[in-house]
């Protein structure tokens, strides 16, 4: 464990330094990150519209930026995990940061000069989706050596917190400074990603399981897709959000419906881009002073259901209070899973695989945030704005059914607890071979 583990009885993970550190890091990243990414899309679509296209090219365009931050989450995601569990999980996430620094300094840099093009908006993508690649597994490994066992739950609602708080004012920091000038929400990332690297040097050396030496690096990667792949537990959780969210993905065409469905303006589209994580963090809020407990299977596969109703909901409003109610739940609905999700995740996987079981749920978060960006673009593309989310909607519907069936598991887990085998393999260091949940 981490230094602060051993201080005198936590009883919360607040209570830890190395942890509170932590979160700092998690919150200044994610403002800056949502930020950032409003603003890219925003700015994509403007220039796009701008210069000719109509609606469905336009939103085109955002299905590019969408696919070129995926495919590096995608491709290198397995190699990031690798380097999570060989590597200072706090130096790796440091690097991260630093690149995202630089390209939020680029932004402004060009902004600040009235360059910004559609070319150089596409190379930052690929190089955001390269840094979140590489930064998601490294920090979501971190954690559980940051807090004691008992603590874990708590831990991961509050690192849920920072996230959601800065997804939820992040998009404010971005599309509210840049109606003054389009330069000013990039300087001000840059300045949050900065707080955030000082924040990670913070933390002091946190040692983390050896891997075995005898293991060659794809030899590595392929234990830890093997093991997600036997573990019925985590697949299911893991899978579920996947095609739940890549089905029913809102939030990249968001820019289209505040300029030409809602027809709203940038305090508009900050609302808009807000509501999603407001509810998230009202979730995440009481799952921190009141942790779910019982019956998270079933009600994992309720918060999906709930997720992909009011996603169509969404895609039929032309109002602005519907909208944002109907995203409020969505946020809402999705935080449910995902606090499920990473709680049966993180207590399912003996230490020494985490980070290579983490890059494999980052890796279907990013085929699900990033790649689902691209596929709603598409969609709408080829079918509209709203038929687009209506369809994705009802894809979460009938994913949720398939799943109840496919993976009984869901349906009758009960509590987070893992199987007694997987705790005996802890005890005695053995989790060589994954244990069915």
């Amino acid at each position: 464990m981490g230094e602060g583990v051993t201080d005198p009885a936590p009883t919360h993970p607040i209570q830890i330094h190395n942890f509170r550190a932590y979160w700092l890091a998690r919150l200044t990243m994610t403002l800056a990150q949502y930020a950032m990414l409003l603003v890219i899309g925003w700015q994509a679509y403007n220039l796009a519209r701008d210069s000719g296209m109509n609606i469905a090219e336009g939103s085109g365009t955002l299905a590019i930026i969408g696919l070129l931050q995926f495919l590096p989450l995608f491709l290198l995601t397995p190699f990031s995990g690798l380097a999570a569990d060989r590597f200072d999980r706090r130096m790796l996430g440091l690097l991260t940061v630093i690149l995202q620094l630089v390209c939020a300094a680029t932004l402004a840099w060009f902004s600040w000069n009235d360059a910004i093009s559609l070319q150089l908006l596409f190379v930052i993508a690929i190089a955001l989706g390269i840094a979140r690649g590489f930064a998601g597994p490294a920090l979501s490994s971190l954690a559980p050596n940051l807090v004691p066992k008992a603590l874990l739950p708590t831990a991961i609602a509050l690192s849920s917190i920072s996230w959601q708080v800065g997804a939820l004012v992040g998009p404010a920091i971005g599309a509210i400074p840049y109606a003054f000038d389009p330069a000013l929400p990039y300087a001000l990332s840059a300045v949050l990603f900065a707080i955030s690297a000082a924040a990670l040097l913070t933390i002091g050396k946190v040692p983390q399981p050896a891997m075995r030496k005898d293991q060659r690096p794809i030899g590595a990667i392929v234990d830890g897709l093997r093991y997600v792949g036997q573990n019925r537990m985590v697949l299911s959780a893991i899978t579920l959000d996947l095609f739940a969210v890549f089905l029913a993905g809102a939030n990249a065409l968001i820019p289209v419906f505040a300029r030409d469905i809602i027809q709203t303006d940038e305090n508009g589209l900050a609302m808009l881009a807000s509501a999603t994580p407001a509810g998230a963090l009202v979730t995440a809020i009481v799952f921190s002073f009141r942790p779910l407990r019982t019956q998270v299977g079933p009600k994992m596969l309720g918060a999906v259901a709930v997720f992909g109703l009011a996603t169509i909901v969404f895609g039929l409003s032309t109002s602005l209070p519907l909208s944002l109610a109907m995203l409020f739940i969505i946020g809402a609905s999705d935080m449910f899973s995902v606090y499920v999700r990473q709680s049966l995740i993180q207590l399912h996987t003996p230490d020494d695989k985490r980070g290579r079981v983490s890059s494999v749920s980052m890796m279907t978060i990013s085929a699900s945030n990033e790649g689902g960006d691209a596929f709603s673009g598409s969609l709408a593309y080829l079918m509209g704005p709203v038929a687009a989310i209506v369809v994705g909607g009802a894809g979460a519907l009938v994913t949720v059914a398939v799943w109840s069936r496919l993976f009984p598991v869901l349906r009758t887990t009960k509590t987070f607890d893992p199987p007694d085998n997987l705790l005996e393999d802890r005890k005695t260091g053995n989790s060589q071979h994954p244990q069915e949940a």
